[in-house]
């Protein structure tokens, strides 16, 4: 049933519902169809070999990985999907390097007169690993508060400090002021993020950078759990060498690294909250001599390309993306050390596969080409699709959107959608009307999970850099069975219990009616791009325009 939604329409979203009401099927009126119940099937067989015991987890890889994407294009093969990565092969193959630190790694901190052997996993996490971490000498330290420089906010920490040669400490996070446009308020901003602060750091002449969790930052309050994120290898693509020791400081050895300063931490955080904070060197060294266990490998993205059937338009590409990787075998927990990832992302990978074999086999094909990409290294830093990126198989230019899927909806049918990013372009309009002809709504992303940061967690990011309109279709938090509170209560619960544990398995309680509509829901909106005339653009002012427009210009 079409729910009428208030508001006006203005004349394109008119005119983009009017076309959409032939490509409906009946499954919008009805979820309980025989075409939800082929879709449960076939996603309950992917995740059930994807998300198995017998894979490892897939960590990139890891012949779990490889397995998996052996699988990927079994499928894509037995739907007759093309072929079009290394060799005609289903894979683009990329050269990877991975590396584990072992526990007799030596980082020294001279404290006074005392030099305390800091143990890892125990007092620090290493962010990356490498030999060009080493550092053999006491190198000093200085505190440079969030370790930010914002020239648009005209902020600064490193003003007036030299940190050449020297290691840089600064705590997660950035500045708060009442101030909702300073810093974009409670929305965290790029700099928040350790790799953007340490990135200025290198680019100040810092040869190193320890993080230490703000206080008031829940994210580094459970340390066990930290251990735990951190216990698995490090892997980058092979051509991106680390060039700076990145650690995380364990909360109980603050006190060490501040011995001896004229300011405490204390009296620093105190100066940092008033605004009346400047950078200082501290009364510490350190040295790191680390070892470590490296190995190169070829990591592989999966990669079909269903032709379009329009001769005017088949030269032009919808991109469809979902990562397979997982994080592999790690601490246990409860017994459990395989952290099998299914709802992250065994499940958005069987969505994309079913969402691949509709398109294939629709009544009314499409006129565009459509390019499937199952990507790696996601849980590493969005390698496999930063690597596409920078490799394409088809022009950027000329790839006129990205939909990623990481997950799909699990609790509920659902009655309204988050378009993640959609506020960036003209997916926007596409995603409201096919919504409207779902009987959906629209909604906002949920003040706890807001802003940039939503749209910068997944592999959607990475096609954006590379000027492509990208978007990531979430349920909301309107649900059939439940109300906001009660979902939003699920999804902390999940977030806090499941993400990123052995228990994101096969045996957690998934709603298979909810996800059948959410694929179902994928389909219609990637179906709807693949057929229309018009192509999405970025909204002016949004920094991924002027990539789109250069991709254009080179035609690359």
């Amino acid at each position: 049933m079409l729910i009428k939604i208030s508001g006006i329409l203005n004349r394109s979203n008119a005119a983009i519902i009017i076309g959409l009401f032939c490509y409906v099927t009946a499954f919008a009126q009805n979820p309980d169809s025989a075409f939800s119940e082929q879709i449960i099937h076939n996603i309950k067989n992917h995740i059930t070999y994807l998300g198995s015991d017998a894979l490892e987890g897939r960590a990139t890889g890891s012949n779990g990985s490889r397995l998996a994407s052996d699988y990927i294009a079994g499928n894509l093969k037995k739907w007759a999907i093309k072929p079009i990565g290394t060799d005609s092969s289903y894979f683009q193959n990329i050269p990877m390097h991975g590396s584990m630190p072992l526990n007799d790694s030596q980082l020294l901190l001279q404290a006074q007169h005392n030099v305390i052997n800091l143990k890892l996993y125990e007092d620090y996490l290493l962010f990356k690993c490498g030999a060009q971490t080493y550092i053999p000498n006491p190198a000093p330290l200085v505190f440079v508060g969030f370790g930010i420089i914002a020239p648009e906010y005209d902020y600064n920490d490193y003003l007036n400090i030299d940190v050449s040669g020297k290691i840089v400490v600064f705590l997660s996070g950035e500045p708060e002021f009442d101030d909702p446009e300073y810093f974009e308020g409670d929305n965290p901003t790029i700099y928040s993020y350790p790799e953007s602060k340490q990135r200025i750091a290198i680019a100040q002449g810092a040869i190193g950078s320890i993080m230490i969790g703000h206080p008031t930052d829940p994210k580094f309050s459970n340390w066990d759990r930290l251990k735990n994120e951190f216990s698995f290898e490090d892997i980058t693509l092979a051509f991106q060498v680390t060039s700076h020791l990145s650690l995380l400081l364990n909360p109980m050895q603050i006190s060490n690294i501040f011995k001896g300063s004229h300011i405490t931490f204390e009296e620093s955080l105190e100066q940092i909250n008033t605004h009346q904070f400047k950078s200082f060197m501290l009364n510490t060294k350190i040295s790191f001599k680390g070892h470590f266990k490296e190995r190169e490998f070829i990591g592989r993205n999966v990669i079909g390309l269903i032709e379009g059937y329009d001769p005017d338009m088949q030269d032009t590409y919808l991109i469809l993306s979902a990562h397979y990787d997982h994080l592999g075998i790690g601490v246990p927990v409860f017994n459990d050390s395989i952290y099998n990832g299914v709802v992250d992302n065994a499940l958005g990978v069987s969505g994309l596969l079913e969402i691949a074999r509709l398109l294939k086999n629709a009544e009314l094909p499409p006129r565009r080409s459509i390019l499937l990409i199952l990507v790696t290294g996601e849980e590493k830093g969005l390698l496999g699709s930063q690597y596409y990126v920078e490799n394409p198989i088809v022009p950027l230019y000329k790839s006129i959107a990205n939909v990623n899927i990481d997950g799909l909806a699990i609790f509920d049918i659902f009655n309204d959608v988050v378009g993640i990013g959609a506020e960036f372009s003209t997916l926007s309009d596409i995603l409201e009307a096919i919504a409207r002809v779902n009987g959906l709504r629209l909604s906002q992303i949920p003040p706890q999970f807001m802003g940039f940061e939503s749209f910068s967690h997944s592999d959607q990011i990475a096609f954006a850099q590379g000027g492509i309109p990208a978007i990531l279709i979430s349920d909301g938090l309107n649900y059939k069975s439940l109300t906001s509170v009660e979902a939003l209560q699920k999804w902390i619960n999940w977030a806090d219990q499941v993400y990123h544990t052995p228990f994101d398995d096969i045996y957690q309680p998934l709603n298979y009616k909810a996800i059948a509509q959410h694929v179902h829901f994928l389909y219609d909106f990637c179906h709807r791009l693949s057929r229309m005339e018009q192509q999405p653009q970025w909204k002016p002012g949004v920094s991924f325009r002027n990539v789109r427009l250069r991709t254009i210009a080179e035609k690359r």
